[in-house]
């Protein structure tokens, strides 16, 4: 007989009770079996099957089709959190809608990804918002919000925030460590996560696979120390898949599996996304690790009691779903949200007066991605897709726009004759009824036939070069050349994808020809009696090219009255999960393209589409307008062509800085972005696009800025008016300047920002509260966040560089003062400056130390007060083997320790008095973790 929870909430006990009433009837092997990503139900008591994860990062992904909003770097691009939160909305209402067709469908999104754009070579440089953690959070704190829906008591899907913590690099992304000094951990990594969790729309965080202080995420004491003290409700976390067992297997952090998962759990993870649907290997590390002593049961329902609760918000324990019947799926007002967010993620970064558009004007449309819509990893299948050239055909008509693609056109022959696709109308079956192909169904198939050789012409191949020596080989009919599980060579994919991507090649120069090597293998593509496959040894082609993709564009733009020249990235290729960027610049052929149609017609615009900034300064300098979108959506050609014509004014605003050279950018690994002044909160040099830049099709005036304090809240207002002839939205953003600080502050940091529509000649006067703590930076001296008494400048404008009105604010707060490094001793994580070190863990469970990463390893402690009377001798805690030396003396040999964490406490004679600064050298395989000081006249 299968026994329910009481089921009305007008007669429900509250809701811990629930949870705990069901917790209390499952059997331990039950509750050890909910552990994993993939539950199995249990009917007796009227538990479902269940599983965490459905991935919901701009649309519903992976489960079909679905309505595809732009890339979320694009949402973050239009500063708009009303109309984020109404992307949510609309993304949730598609999760349930389809949950009633398709049980596979999850209610626990993991989106959104609220890792900091950092570095702009990161391959997921697509899925996060934005390089500052004010607009990330805000960004991030509405889409949740509309996720998590309305409803009083019930949520709609319950999101999960991605990646915990201080991840932004693919390359070694499972076993690389984030350096995070104090200061960049609270001011920067934390500040994106905190203000969603706080406003109670998260259900949880996933960790991300990266170690951050020498400690993998999974294991973190921040999950207990930071997260869980944010809100009163109970959190979800989630592990990243395969993570719990990269503990063991490429980190090597424990030596068990047992002990691995048992420290995971512990720690605060709750589900474990490990070994796909096969929950068996988990749950036997759990049984095992309870066995062993290394967890409790109390540590397993700890982790049942979160899930149980997501689930109970989620409406699972009604007798009546919630939400039965309220999804809507690719509805008219999801089409114009998708459109709507296209249009306004589009950010125009120079115009010399060529945009917009007349009506009559003739284009030539030219680049690779003029008539693509591209999708990526994260994406659903799109329903509907407006390319550039649908997109400009439909607004100017067909007769006003000429089309060139750009790709070089070659053919490819081989002793055995010339390279040839057969032809395929066998699959017929697999169009729709639009005669579109289906790419679910043509990836990886084995019923075409495979590519092979002719000894008439061949077959001319459209060679679409990426960059990197990465291309692409493209049949007649559209369909890109691919390798399936057989090894064989067929025109079978409609786009390069999958987690593998089997349709990219690289020509490699042999003797007077070139090998052909698929990378998807790392094999060659060889000429065989049974067709063209991969093999260890390939065959030796020679390239004959028909055209030239740039002499195409010349020939298209010498006829045209404007020229918009299309370029970007694929978002599977060069940069993507598992692959970062090489470099910020536009990949040669690209670049090549632009400048062809530029030598043609001087009235050309580069419109680039990509999921990254990009170093262009020579596009900048040359050509009178660019602009840039991420890829985005359904829309996205559409909502260019209605930018470029004028009916949609552009006012997004770039959510990170665009470097105008790779030398601007810090080491990919390195975190610290106070001390290699990193993002446009620190970065000194001239970026080529400022944070915050956009322009647009009208002008605006600032005026009247005034600045109320109110106890804790700073009360800024400023009037903007709209003194173009067009209606446009414009983006005020308020920054402050701190002046004449004792530490290292923000040149400019984004405290507030509002995206307002305008008609011509119309003011609004725009109110900003911020808290006053937002002013303030976390003090190393004292151990929290402190104000900083002393002026601050505000500065209202409309970039980080185009600032219009600036006032000064004078602050009464924490007043400098010397480390108290007598009473307290001194963290040695808690320097001021560094110089060839990093932090690593001080035990496996938590805590801090400091090793020396290169020759010269040197710390730098500001103002330490040692007392007037001073003091003789110095004390550290240390592990490992090597030296540490404390200022001009005090030198202390470390001897072998027997482990890295294996901590001993030595002393060493040092004199000094008063306010100084203290440097500490690090020398050998050293840890230290703290310092303390023996005043002058105590016995060691």
């Amino acid at each position: 007989m299968t026994e329910r929870l009481p089921l009305h909430p007008d007669t429900a006990p509250p809701t811990d009770k629930r949870v705990d009433d069901l917790l209390s009837r499952l059997t331990l092997d039950e509750r050890i079996a909910l552990l994993h990503q993939f539950t199995p139900g249990v009917e007796r008591v009227g538990l479902a099957a269940f599983r965490t994860g459905q991935e919901a990062l701009h649309g519903v992904a992976w489960m079909g089709p679905a309505t595809v909003f732009p890339q979320s770097v694009g949402l973050g691009a239009t500063w708009n959190e009303d109309l984020v939160r109404g992307i949510g909305d609309a993304v949730s209402a598609e999760v349930r809608a389809m949950r009633e067709h398709d049980d596979r469908i999850g209610l626990n999104v993991w989106a959104p990804t609220v890792n900091l754009l950092r570095h702009p070579l990161w391959g997921r440089n697509e899925e996060g918002y934005s390089e500052d953690p004010h607009l990330t959070a805000a960004i991030a704190t509405a889409y949740t919000r509309g996720l998590r829906g309305t409803h009083p008591t019930y949520w709609r899907t319950a999101p999960v925030l991605k990646h915990w913590l201080a991840h932004n690099n693919e390359t070694l992304r499972d076993t690389s460590n984030s350096s995070v000094r104090p200061r960049v951990l609270h001011e920067y990594d934390l500040k994106a996560f905190h203000a969603p969790v706080e406003a109670g729309a998260v259900a949880g965080v996933m960790p991300a696979y990266n170690l951050v202080n020498g400690r993998p995420n999974h294991v973190s004491p921040y999950l207990r120390e930071q997260l869980r003290t944010w809100t009163g409700q109970e959190l979800l976390v989630c592990s990243d898949a395969g993570a719990p067992s990269n503990l063991v297997d490429s980190e090597h952090y424990f030596d068990t599996h047992e002990e691995a998962t048992a420290a995971a759990l512990v720690a605060g993870v709750d589900s474990f996304t490990d070994h796909g649907t096969d929950s068996s290997t988990i749950t036997g590390r759990i049984r095992r690790a309870l066995d062993q002593g290394l967890i409790s049961e109390s540590d397993i329902d700890t982790a049942v009691r979160r899930q149980l609760d997501v689930r109970l918000r989620l409406g699972e324990f009604e007798d009546r779903d919630p939400f039965e019947g309220a999804g809507a799926f690719d509805t008219e007002e999801h089409r114009a949200l998708a459109q709507e967010a296209a249009e306004q993620a589009i950010v125009l970064l120079k115009n010399d007066g060529l945009l917009p558009l007349p009506d009559t004007a003739h284009i030539a449309l030219v680049g690779l991605l003029a008539d693509e819509c591209k999708t990526d990893w994260y994406s659903g299948t799109l329903i509907h897709r407006s390319t550039p050239l649908d997109g400009l055909c439909e607004r100017f008509a067909t007769e006003h726009v000429t089309f060139a693609e750009g790709v070089d056109r070659v053919r490819l022959r081989c002793d055995a004759g010339w390279l040839y696709v057969p032809d395929s109308d066998a699959d017929a079956s697999v169009r729709g009824a639009e005669g579109a192909l289906d790419p679910a169904l043509l990836a990886g198939r084995t019923d075409l036939p495979p590519l092979t050789t002719v000894t008439e012409s061949g077959t001319e191949l459209a060679l679409v070069d990426w960059g990197n020596d990465l291309l692409t080989l493209r049949a007649p009919d559209g369909r890109y050349l691919s390798v399936a599980e057989d090894g064989f060579v067929r025109a079978s994919a409609e786009q390069p994808g999958g987690w593998v991507v089997q349709e990219t090649y690289t020509l490699e120069q042999h003797g007077n020809a070139h090998l052909l090597r698929h990378t998807g293998t790392g094999r060659y593509v060889a000429v065989t009696a049974d067709g063209v496959k991969v093999a260890e040894q390939g065959t030796a082609f020679q390239v004959e090219y028909v055209e030239r993709g740039a002499d195409a564009v010349a020939r298209a733009a010498a006829d045209a009255d404007v020229v918009i020249v299309v370029a970007g990235n694929d978002p599977h290729i060069n940069g993507r999960e598992t692959e970062d960027r090489t470099t910020l610049a536009l990949p040669d052929h690209q670049d090549r393209l632009w400048r062809a149609a530029r030598a043609a017609n001087p009235n050309t615009a580069l419109a680039l589409i990509g999921a990254y900034p990009y170093a262009v300064p020579d596009a900048d300098t040359e050509l009178p307008a660019l602009l840039w979108t991420a890829h985005g959506g359904q829309a996205a050609g559409r909502a260019l062509a209605r930018v470029l014509a004028g009916d949609v004014s552009p006012a997004g605003r770039l959510p990170q800085t665009w470097y105008a050279a790779d030398s601007d950018l810090p080491d990919l690994l390195d975190y610290d972005v106070i001390g290699s002044r990193q993002t446009y909160l620190y970065f000194e040099g001239a970026p080529l696009y400022a944070f915050g830049h956009g322009l647009s099709y009208a002008s605006f005036d600032y005026d009247g800025l005034f600045v109320h304090r109110d106890a804790d809240t700073l009360e800024c207002t400023v009037t903007v008016t709209n003194t173009g002839t067009t209606p446009a939205d414009e983006v005020p953003q308020l920054y402050v300047r701190p002046l004449d600080m004792p530490v290292p502050r923000p040149r400019r940091q984004l405290l507030a920002h509002r995206r307002i529509a305008l008609a011509p000649g119309a003011s609004q006067r725009v109110t900003f509260s911020v808290p006053v703590a937002d002013l303030g930076h976390w003090d190393v001296t004292r151990g929290r966040w402190s104000v900083t008494s002393g002026t601050y400048e505000l500065l209202v404008g409309a970039s980080s560089q185009d600032i219009r009105l600036t006032t000064h604010l004078t602050l009464d707060g924490d007043k400098p003062a010397p480390r108290p490094v007598l009473v307290d001793g001194l963290d040695a994580a808690a320097y001021d400056e560094q110089r060839g070190t990093a932090i690593v863990d001080r035990t496996k469970t938590s805590g801090d130390a400091v090793t020396a990463t290169g020759p010269d390893a040197e710390l730098l402690y500001n103002a330490c007060d040692l007392g007037t009377n001073g003091v003789s001798a110095v004390r550290v805690t240390v592990a490992g083997a090597g030296t540490v030396a404390i200022g001009d003396g005090g030198t202390v040999t470390v001897p072998a320790t027997g482990g890295p964490y294996n901590y001993v406490t030595l002393d060493a004679d040092f004199t000094a008095r008063g306010v100084r600064d203290l440097r500490v050298r690090l020398g050998g395989e050293v840890r230290l973790a703290r310092l303390t000081f023996i005043p002058r006249g105590t016995t060691v």
